[in-house]
């Protein structure tokens, strides 16, 4: 039987041998907003075909405001373009995946410590810096104050998109992500929670969009025409009066006719009362109502991690990718041990080839593959 999550998949003109990817995870390795030689360990080890198709690095900032924290990456110094140069081509001459990345901004979110060291906004002695927001909503209590944008902010963040697009061409990227979820700055803008704005980018739906769609329009504009753009949304609030799954279809719509190859479905984030519902897979159904009710391809992420449960979200079309993160940390080779189980085959790199169950038989001669 053949299996669907091995299937390949095209957008525009990037064919995938499969529909696995592994989604950005933030790594707070950086130094100044550029790679280290973390990243060559922790891109290297997913580029191999073992983890999926498409590596995702991680959400990387569009300017030195919009970092969550002093850790996180950037996309806004010739330095940081040299050292994501650097590590791209190592993954290039030793991997076979395709590679993609998230551009963002924190907004409001920003300025903190790295999770690991508690997640809290920075003090003036840790070097706090002001953070952005639609409006001067503090995140939580404790957080800092942001300051409201102005409309020249706004035109200036834009061009800060474009400028950190030309140079993700340059470092030759196949594929990139804009992030408007997870409660940062997009996201911000979308949610009347965190949006009281009375202007063109405040109010209606229609104008807490506005942010959203002429990012996409101008990023789309400067980035090759043959390679693919999609975005990240939080699809839900998970907070009464938020941003809703509907609000997402209607903005998924808006995004594919400007251009848009994918909608990647997440949920949260923007607001601490969020009460989630967690159960396997309990974000697919997100995924599912976009690809049904806005015509657009989708990826499914959250609490997916049995092989059986991947291939069953494609094959019934609910997504047409799954996202791993915590699932490709713990299991880097997660896509070869599937496609064993599924009687499928998945991309070796040339190094790798000797760990192939077709190299193996000699190893382990009694060995047997897994039941269907």
């Amino acid at each position: 039987m053949t299996s669907a999550l091995f299937s390949p998949i095209s957008l525009r003109a990037l064919t995938l041998p499969n529909r696995i990817v592994v989604s950005p995870m933030c790594q707070y390795n950086s130094v100044d907003g550029s790679a280290t030689d973390w990243h060559i360990l922790q891109l290297g080890q997913f580029s191999l075909g073992g983890s999926g198709g498409l590596v995702m690095t991680e959400a990387t900032h569009v300017n030195m405001t919009g970092r969550i924290t002093l850790k996180c990456a950037t996309l806004c110094t010739d330095d940081n373009e040299r050292a994501l140069r650097r590590i791209i081509d190592f993954c290039r001459q030793y991997g076979v995946a395709k590679h993609g990345i998230q551009l963002g901004h924190a907004g409001r979110k920003g300025s903190t410590l790295p999770p690991a060291l508690g997640g809290k906004p920075l003090t003036k002695e840790q070097g706090a810096w002001q953070t952005v927001a639609p409006s001067a909503l503090a995140y939580d209590q404790g957080w800092h104050v942001p300051r409201a944008m102005t409309l020249d902010d706004i035109a200036e963040v834009k061009a800060d998109y474009v400028a950190a697009v030309g140079r993700a061409e340059r470092i030759g990227y196949d594929l990139i992500e804009l992030h408007a979820g997870h409660g940062y700055l997009m996201h911000q803008f979308l949610s009347p929670l965190s949006n009281m704005r009375t202007d063109v980018y405040g109010g209606s739906l229609e104008n807490r969009v506005r942010l959203v769609l002429e990012t996409f329009e101008a990023a789309r504009a400067a980035w090759p025409q043959d390679k693919p753009m999609g975005v990240r949304v939080s699809a839900t609030d998970w907070v009464d009066g938020g941003w809703t799954i509907e609000d997402t279809i209607v903005l998924a719509g808006e995004l594919k006719a400007l251009g848009c190859d994918y909608i990647d479905a997440s949920s949260a984030a923007l607001d601490p009362r969020q009460k989630i519902a967690l159960s396997p897979g309990y974000q697919v159904p997100f995924a599912e109502a976009v690809r049904r009710e806005a015509g657009i391809p989708t990826m499914a992420i959250g609490l997916i991690t049995g092989v059986r449960q991947a291939e069953e979200i494609i094959a019934s079309g609910k997504a047409d990718f799954v996202c791993m993160a915590r699932g490709a940390m713990w299991d880097p080779r997660w896509a070869w041990h599937a496609a064993e189980e599924l009687d499928a085959e998945a991309p070796y790199a040339p190094r790798a080839m000797p760990a192939h169950p077709n190299a193996r038989t000699s190893v382990f001669p009694n060995r047997q593959k897994p039941a269907a």
